[in-house]
């Protein structure tokens, strides 16, 4: 009888690893930066890019444009990056979001997001900058409406 229980405990101990296995791995959410208030540069990480955002009104019930200026060291505006923004409730992750929207350039070389806000409470734009397919930056802007 003892080989039999041995021999039960490992095909339950088995079975109890292939279904552990089987389960999906939660990749680690990035990291965000929180980005100071607008009208404030930001650093690029690492690089030698920065940017100043706004609003083009205060972030109320529908939709505010964001835009960004984006500059290199010297002063000089940079069109070459891609960004996303994914705009949502931190606190209803999921429920509210726009999911990764590219931000289009206007003719000023200004990048341009449409923020839409569907109801009151704390809300974030996640910001992701991109050069030649690479990740440079993740930050994120919070506002209450």
């Amino acid at each position: 009888m003892p080989a039999l229980c041995r021999r039960l405990f490992q095909l339950v101990l088995l079975t109890a690893f292939v279904l552990a296995a089987a389960l999906p791995v939660r990749a680690e959410e990035p990291k965000y930066e929180p980005l100071p208030g607008e009208g404030k540069t930001c650093k690029i990480g690492s690089s030698d890019y920065s940017f100043v955002y706004k609003f083009d009104k205060k972030p109320q019930l529908g939709v505010s444009i964001l835009k960004l200026q984006v500059t290199d060291k010297a002063g000089g505006q940079v069109t070459a990056l891609k960004i996303t923004g994914d705009s949502g409730m931190p606190s209803m992750r999921g429920h509210h979001d726009s999911g990764p929207v590219e931000f289009k350039l206007n003719k000023k070389g200004d990048y341009l997001l449409p923020v839409d806000v569907v109801m009151p409470g704390g809300w974030d734009v996640r910001l992701e900058f991109s050069k030649d397919g690479q990740v440079i930056y993740r930050g994120s802007i919070n506002f209450d409406v």
